[in-house]
């Protein structure tokens, strides 16, 4: 019997013995790796060409309260946020309303904060839209900090009331020198998302969060998916997890400034991280999401000739190696990207993380897409649990039997 599958269990009976069967091989994979890891709560979905095959949560969603994980309990992605931006970005290309080779601070009007004499680095007027989808806009944080953790340090520099939001991290950062040249090499840049979410908004003026609600997740069927908030008191009750996290850190908001907070809980501003990674989804929600491109003639929300181009291979030197010569991995329009051994295949993903949580999509070249979403990144067990989570994933998925008849898409459930 398949009791364990909760929700899933009732429609899951229908298909035939083998896919039962290979469904709780799937399910064993998964349950056995969450308790060897102490994963407080995780939730995990597994589609196969358009079909929702497996959903299941695991563990707490909040040990305090009692309350399960479901495929349903929201989550902060962090930066699976990305994908939806991009995807938002390149249906207002598609709409006629920017091209992606638009220079960036041509439609984003900002003055510049410029402190100590600094001056305007000229280079920023070149950075294009394409170039923050490929995260190659210039700035570097293993070169300089990464602006968008800079909550306190920029809200003083602006004497304005910590945390900094994006206006203020933007105003910061245009008096600051590039770390290279605006699309000379991939760099990865939170910062460069933000900008892209406030394109969103200068371009469709409208707000970022109704935007991307409306003409992104709406079509796709999801209604479920926010913007987070940062502080325990506000999440989104009674659907997100509560977030785990072993360390504490200093709050950045001017109410307690400086005081211990849980890591999760005040040591950053997820407000100021919406494009870039302040999203709450389900497992369902993404498996929907990652679902709309299986068939490119039938996307609800970008065109195919908008999809081949949000997974092309950027130009050298970004997606080669030295001598021009094509790298196994390359960063495209939001998603991340291997090519496998055989040289013709090719694995998508992106992946998010923050104090107490951590995420991945994985879109296969099969047709399967794989989801997990836990509330925690730390395991006892391991120095890196995203990675032990794709593995596992990649391992329940193929005990999976193919395309079982069933399509709780369709089913609405």
């Amino acid at each position: 019997m398949l009791v364990a599958f909760g929700w899933l269990s009732a429609v899951a009976l229908q298909a035939s013995e083998p896919a039962a069967g290979s469904l709780a091989a799937c399910h064993e994979v998964l349950s056995e790796f969450f308790r060897r890891h102490d994963v407080p709560g995780a939730a995990v979905a597994i589609t196969q060409r358009g079909r929702l095959v497996y959903a299941q949560g695991f563990g707490w969603a909040d040990g305090e309260q009692r309350r399960r994980v479901t495929p349903r309990s929201l989550f902060r992605i962090a930066s699976l946020s990305k994908p939806i931006t991009a995807v938002a970005v390149l249906q207002l290309a598609e709409r006629g309303r920017l091209s992606l080779d638009d220079p960036v601070f041509e439609i984003l009007k900002y003055e510049p904060f410029l402190a100590d004499g600094a001056t305007f680095d000229e280079r920023q007027r070149q950075i294009t839209i394409r170039h923050l989808l490929q995260h190659r806009g210039g700035w570097d944080r293993d070169q300089s900090p990464d602006p968008m953790f800079q909550s306190v340090r920029f809200a003083q520099l602006l004497q304005v009331p910590p945390p900094a939001r994006p206006e203020h991290i933007i105003r910061v950062m245009l008096g600051r020198k590039l770390d290279f040249a605006p699309g000379e090499r991939y760099a990865y840049s939170n910062y460069g998302y933000c900008l892209l979410g406030r394109v969103i908004e200068a371009v469709s003026g409208t707000g970022y969060e109704p935007y991307v609600r409306e003409h992104v997740l709406a079509p796709l069927g999801i209604r479920s998916m926010r913007l987070g908030k940062t502080r325990l008191p506000d999440r989104c009750e009674p659907d997100e997890v509560r977030y785990c996290d072993p360390k504490q850190g200093s709050s950045v908001f001017a109410a307690d400034l400086g005081q211990p907070v849980p890591w999760p809980y005040g040591a950053f501003c997820l407000e100021a991280m919406d494009a870039h990674g302040g999203w709450l989804a389900s497992a369902t929600d993404l498996a929907r999401f990652a679902a709309a491109f299986d068939d490119p003639d039938r996307c609800a929300v970008l065109s195919r000739a908008s999809i081949e181009r949000m997974v092309a291979r950027p130009p050298a030197p970004a997606g080669s190696d030295v001598g021009d010569k094509p790298e196994s991995f390359y960063y495209s329009l939001g998603w991340m990207n291997r090519v496998l051994a055989d040289g013709r295949r090719i694995n998508r993903w992106h992946t998010g993380s923050l104090p107490g949580t951590a995420a991945i999509l994985i879109r296969r070249h099969d047709g399967r897409n794989l989801v997990a979403l836990l509330n925690t990144r730390f395991s006892p067990r391991t120095d890196d649990l995203k990675r032990d989570v794709d593995r596992v994933l990649h391992q329940a998925a193929d005990k999976i039997a193919p395309c079982p008849e069933i399509d709780l898409f369709q089913e609405g459930r």
